[in-house]
């Protein structure tokens, strides 16, 4: 009985030392932040933060860990993230597939974008371009929609996968433009490329940062790109909105998130240190360096735009009658 007298009372002293003391921002971090990574080492999202992340450890005078947890898509990893404890030490690499496509693509889904979690700021984004085959007939995107209504389901498109943003990406420009293409889907990017330099399947929607190189090396043309404004290492290149879809724009972006539940506080420190890391001249150099763009935005606006995009991949995906399981 004294002993749980005693408990009660050094909870109660520490409750006041608490409310007295120095806020949880001003002690914040005192040891190394984890940053969850729910896709493999060395692909966009892997790259992206960890040249933030690095930047991050800098100013704020402690270890940032990248731990990328892998499994089912980007489901493992974001699931964990949303179970962690809620104090600023385990954030999460949050981008389009896992806070605004995976509510629509998967069925019981383990966690909520929404419910789950707070976001902290965003980082980038990378649009797709529209690619193909060197020898292909179409040289603009209204010469491919044209050719697309002349042999309606006669031209294989690649992806890398169903449910993958090249995927959807391609899903987008059928519903906007009315034209039937016939889907192929790949294991990824890069087994996709040898049918689309061969014309077995000439056309493509895939990242730009890995389709620069086979551009640059003149392995494959590019007709358009997917964001809203023209990419610096394709200025002749116009956006698909610019080639004849008013309206079209799809680009992967990248944020982090805490677990619902994390201090105001730390949340509002946290932004501010993103937004100066992303403001930072060589992180600037290598985001546009790997074919991205800093991608900064009010704390306000960050859910609002991800509530957005959960109804735009939601009809879709509803719409295109995709499926993954």
């Amino acid at each position: 009985m004294l002993w749980r007298l005693g408990a009660v009372v050094l909870a109660g002293a520490c409750l006041v030392s608490g409310l007295s003391g120095p806020s949880a921002a001003e002690t914040y971090p005192n040891r190394s932040i984890v940053i969850i990574v729910p896709q493999p080492p060395g692909g966009g999202t892997d790259i992206v933060t960890r040249i933030v992340g690095q930047q991050l450890s800098t100013q704020l005078g402690q270890p940032v860990v990248i731990e990328n947890r892998t499994g089912a898509g980007t489901l493992v990893g974001t699931a964990a993230a949303a179970k962690a404890v809620p104090d600023g030490y385990t954030l999460l690499a949050g981008l389009t597939a896992n806070m605004a496509v995976n509510p629509s693509l998967f069925a019981n889904l383990s966690y909520d974008p929404i419910r789950d979690f707070t976001p902290l700021g965003m980082m980038a984004e990378y649009p797709f371009v529209l690619v193909v085959n060197k020898d292909f007939p179409a040289h603009s995107v209204k010469e491919l929609i044209a050719l697309a209504k002349e042999k309606p389901g006669s031209i294989n498109v690649a992806s890398a996968g169903n449910g993958t943003g090249q995927h959807l990406s391609l899903e987008l420009f059928k519903l906007m433009t009315g034209v039937n293409l016939t889907h192929v889907p790949y294991r990824g990017a890069a087994p996709a490329y040898p049918d689309v330099m061969s014309g077995a399947t000439p056309v493509f929607f895939d990242n730009l940062s890995s389709a620069i190189g086979k551009i640059k090396g003149d392995q494959v043309r590019a007709l358009a790109v997917t964001g809203s404004k023209r990419s610096t290492l394709l200025p002749d290149v116009p956006t698909v909105a610019e080639a004849g879809v008013p309206g079209y724009e799809n680009t992967v972006w990248f944020g982090l998130w805490a677990p619902k539940g994390t201090p105001p506080d730390i949340v509002a420190k946290l932004n501010a240190e993103i937004a100066k890391a992303v403001a930072d001249p060589e992180v600037l150099r290598k985001i546009e360096a790997g074919a991205g763009e800093p991608m900064t935005m009010k704390l306000s606006d960050i859910e609002p735009m991800e509530k957005k995009e959960i109804a735009k991949w939601a009809d879709v995906i509803q719409r295109a009658h995709i499926a993954v399981r």
